[in-house]
């Protein structure tokens, strides 16, 4: 145990360090090719205005590079990568030990984490090029649901399929057999995971709630002795702290979509893996709360025409009663890490 927590620890130290070291070659690049919006945001995807968000954001929306979210995918992929050779190359003892690339574990996480950042980062370049059905520029909204679908569809087969697993673990209940129902409900949380993408808007916000999340998977993870997903899920934890380093405010760059959408999917993928899918909405009460802000929001302005909020995602409403940006990220990270923690110990001690 002593070595698999040493592992899982060191994934963190290492994908930390790493992102740190190559983050001047990725902010040189970003800011020397101008990858931020070309034009403010100026209405909701109903197509309402949103003059409080342009007032709040629109400053900095054109100034600021997306595609900070490449610092997060790229270093764990690089990192899980290099210690797979490592182990195929020869023996050099306890850093073979170190791969965490396993068919049973981290196959399906790591080809959800690129595959839908690859998404995201075609959404981003169409955004930072003013093209794009979207508003301000990228992949039309419902062309992104149904990408993010097929994703999850991909997902989906391999955990039913091929990992073989068709039952969830409901707590205070016991094991519960679903059968191929598996397949759409997996496809469904992956939805509703990336509706929460919307948690990416202020400086340090998302970077700090996805870093709490995927810490309460992690040791999960450990207890259920899946080392080698809890030290996956540790080197994604380590290059997020690395990009909440310089996306603390002010931010050196956003995540932009390249990061948000490989997060949200892959956070779906290690919930199912740990059999912990049924305590994500505790874990992830942040994300939930800001997509149900959104929702309500849009309800409302339909069949009541009236807003309940000032502005949405929830953090905007905050910022518009006159709370410092600051201020409603950390409030917001306390929230998500005291969920964190009451959902692990909801899943483990049910």
């Amino acid at each position: 145990m002593d070595q698999d927590v040493v592992k899982v620890t060191l994934m963190v130290a290492v994908s930390f360090v790493a992102a740190i070291l190559w983050t001047p070659l990725l902010t040189a690049w970003l800011y020397k090719k101008q990858l931020w919006r070309k034009r403010v945001r100026t209405h909701a995807p109903d197509g309402s205005p949103t003059p409080i968000f342009a007032k709040l954001h629109g400053e900095r929306e054109v100034s600021v590079p997306r595609m900070g979210g490449l610092l997060i995918w790229i270093t764990v992929l690089a990192v899980t990568l290099v210690f797979w050779i490592l182990s195929q190359w020869q023996d050099f003892g306890f850093i073979n030990k170190l791969n965490f690339l396993s068919r049973s574990q981290t196959w399906l996480p790591l080809f959800t984490l690129v595959a839908a950042s690859l998404l995201g980062f075609a959404d981003d370049w169409l955004q930072v090029s003013g093209k794009g059905g979207y508003i301000a520029g990228g992949i039309r909204l419902r062309h992104r649901i149904l990408l993010v679908a097929a994703i999850g569809a991909v997902g989906a087969w391999w955990f039913y399929e091929r990992l073989g697993v068709s039952a969830l673990a409901v707590p205070y209940v016991g094991v519960v057999e679903i059968g191929w129902l598996m397949m759409p409900f997996f496809v469904l949380v992956m939805l509703a995971t990336f509706s929460g993408g919307v948690v990416d808007g202020l400086d340090g916000l998302a970077g700090g709630v996805f870093a709490t999340m995927f810490s309460a998977y992690g040791i999960i993870a450990l207890v259920q002795n899946q080392i080698d997903l809890a030290a996956f899920s540790g080197a994604i934890v380590g290059s997020l702290l690395a990009f909440l380093w310089f996306n603390i405010p002010p931010a050196r760059f956003y995540a932009g979509e390249t990061g948000i959408l490989g997060l949200t999917a892959t956070l779906t993928v290690v919930a199912f893996l740990t059999g912990a899918v049924l305590v994500l909405p505790i874990i992830g009460i942040v994300l939930v709360v800001e997509a149900g802000s959104v929702i309500v929001q849009l309800l409302s302005k339909r069949i009541r025409k009236k807003k309940i909020f000032l502005s949405t995602p929830l953090h905007h409403h905050f910022e518009a009663l006159g709370w410092p940006p600051y201020k409603v990220t950390m409030r917001l990270w306390v929230v998500s890490s005291v969920a964190a923690g009451l959902g692990v110990a909801v899943h483990l001690f049910a």
